[in-house]
């Protein structure tokens, strides 16, 4: 039976989230109103940092530890948490119920909302990452998308084993152990799981579901290359 608990996508060791990532609850558990009671508990709201004109604060709760890079153009929305060395670049938009842990980067023009980024974490090119987790030294090649709700609306299920396996979340994006890769221009669907270490070839469209670890999922394409016609003048 496949472990779906948080041991098997991240290395635990030394992170700070026990509340969070609970080794008796599935590791989706964290996400949703988890995270959202997590933050709510938060009582360190301070920023330790002198952050450059043209960054933008909106709301009370925003912690940001020394170290910290925030450029220009950035717009961040509380709660949010952004632990030690931590790089959100300019047009990044860390909107709500985040949690970034040290050295992850949120890049140019990259999204991010409902979401834990583990340490070295990266969507360093204009991502978009919802409600999703993304395990230690992670990264999103540019253009990669983690969707977090189905058109239809409902909860987000996926597939393992045969079995159908319910999250709870109407909003659920990706869970990417750690060391995984994504391809330029990856979509992740909503309720895609990847074991650690896993890599998608660029321009992939991955269905929800759960993917073990050392996964490469391979996009085939056809190219056709042939010599231009000359255009005849008129």
């Amino acid at each position: 039976m496949t472990d779906f608990r948080p041991s098997a996508f991240f290395d635990l060791e030394g992170l700070p989230y026990a509340e969070l990532l609970a080794e008796s609850e599935p590791v989706w558990s964290a996400l949703g109103d988890r995270l959202v009671s997590y933050l709510d508990a938060w009582d360190d709201w301070e920023i330790r940092i002198e952050l450059p004109a043209g960054v933008h604060l909106l709301g009370d709760r925003i912690a940001i530890a020394p170290g910290c890079s925030v450029e220009p153009g950035a717009v961040i929305v509380g709660p949010a948490i952004l632990e030690e060395g931590v790089q959100i670049r300019t047009g990044a938009y860390v909107r709500e119920n985040v949690v970034l842990a040290a050295g992850s980067i949120v890049g140019a023009h990259s999204e991010i909302k409902g979401s834990v980024l583990l340490p070295g974490a990266k969507a360093p090119h204009q991502a978009y990452v919802g409600d999703s987790i993304l395990g230690r030294n992670v990264n999103l090649g540019a253009g990669t998308i983690c969707s977090n709700v189905k058109n239809v609306g409902r909860e987000v299920s996926f597939r393992a084993e045969g079995q159908t396996h319910h999250t709870g979340l109407r909003k659920f994006g990706a869970v990417l152990g750690d060391d995984c890769k994504t391809g330029c221009n990856t979509v992740l669907n909503p309720g895609v799981l990847m074991g650690p270490g896993s890599v998608t070839y660029p321009n992939a469209s991955i269905r929800g579901g759960y993917y073990p670890a050392g996964t490469l999922i391979k996009v085939r394409q056809t190219q056709q290359v042939t010599e231009m016609r000359k255009l005849k003048r008129v």
